[in-house]
């Protein structure tokens, strides 16, 4: 479940609305229900409202279904096992890394291309 819809399901069990987290955090109440349904990233900062308002930690929030994940360390992992790794992110973040790897590649390739004509010159 993403953050947003944690958020949503605490403030819904605690009775609350979507108006009163969102003066809380500074934020018209458009804007905050943006977070809820996903369209809108929360800050750390509200996060941390939130989290302090509701007498919960940041960690219980985001893994609010109870799926506290293990401690990954990236550096130690094999390149297969980076990999299957990101097949277990959600397809937005793994969107993301897809675009920022085909950005440095694409970057190395016009770089070994125009090294490679320029040197030719």
């Amino acid at each position: 479940m993403s953050i947003g819809k944690n958020i949503k399901k605490i403030r819904e069990d605690k009775g609350l609305t979507q108006l009163q987290i969102a003066e809380l955090i500074h934020m018209h109440r458009s804007n905050y229900s943006k977070i809820e349904s996903g369209q809108r990233e929360i800050s750390v900062d509200a996060l941390n409202k939130i989290a302090k308002y509701f007498g919960m930690s940041i960690d219980q929030i985001v893994n609010f279904d109870g799926a506290v994940p293990n401690e990954v360390t990236i550096e130690d992992k094999s390149m297969m096992e980076q990999v299957k790794l990101i097949q277990e992110l959600d397809s937005e973040e793994k969107n993301m890394i897809f675009k920022m790897v085909d950005t440095f590649l694409t970057k190395k390739k016009f770089k070994d291309f125009f090294q490679k004509n320029v040197a030719a010159l």
